[in-house]
């Protein structure tokens, strides 16, 4: 609302800013700023964590919310036996873990304790951080760590709110690729089932969810909260 700040990161510069001049023009009195980044390098994440640090403190009081919803499948047409390369498999969790990691100290730090303000992070989750999926060893490994991570996050910092959110099978490019380029067959069937019986879900829809979860704000911190508990 007036006098929000909304910093976006993502790595695409075009559509970043496309989305940034669409909500500079909601006639909501929100200043927004962009950065466009490669969070699964060491210069784009310096980047991001600079922004922050010159933004968050600047920022006015009232609530914070950090929202990490970057990451990637990796290469989901290998099986565990295939990935054995050291510098793929430090890349993937350079992006999809020290970055979320990073990042979120990083904006807890400058935005700072500050009387009768509120601080919420939250870590968009999956399935996968509870349940294996054949040929997505990298992604789920990589979301069972950021589960627990945020986890510690919460008992650390009784005060900060921590919201570990699975958005459910969303109806987007990352669903394309787990139905088309997943190795196992079965696994990839599986998907395209979703999607041909029409049980992948709007990104709005489950958007919504999520803003609905952070308003009534009833849920312990730490949880695994999935869209169908909801």
């Amino acid at each position: 609302g007036e006098g929000s700040v909304l910093l976006l990161l993502a790595r695409p510069a075009a559509p970043l800013a496309e989305l940034a001049a669409e909500l500079r023009g909601s006639g909501t009195g929100l200043r927004v700023e962009c950065l466009a980044a490669d969070l699964g390098c060491e210069q784009g994440l310096r980047r991001a964590i600079a922004a922050l640090r010159e933004v968050l403190p600047a920022a006015p009081p009232g609530r914070l919310i950090l929202v990490n919803n970057a990451g990637s499948l990796g290469d989901i047409s290998k099986s565990f036996l295939d990935l054995t390369d050291p510098d793929e498999i430090n890349s993937y969790f350079a992006f999809n873990v020290t970055s979320a990691l990073c990042l979120t100290s990083t904006a807890l730090q400058a935005f700072g304790k500050r009387p009768g303000s509120s601080r919420t992070v939250v870590n968009i989750s999956s399935l996968c951080a509870l349940k294996p999926f054949k040929n997505w060893a990298l992604y789920c490994s990589g979301k069972a760590s950021r589960d627990m991570m945020f986890q510690v996050l919460a008992l650390e910092e009784p005060d900060v709110r921590v919201l570990n959110y699975a958005p459910g099978p969303l109806d987007t490019d990352m669903q394309l690729l787990a139905r088309t380029k997943t190795g196992d067959p079965e696994m990839r069937q599986y998907f395209q089932s979703l999607q041909e019986s029409r049980q992948l879900i709007d990104c709005t829809v489950s958007a919504q969810k999520l803003v609905n979860l952070l308003e009534e704000d009833t849920f312990s911190s730490g949880a695994h909260v999935d869209f169908y508990d909801i």
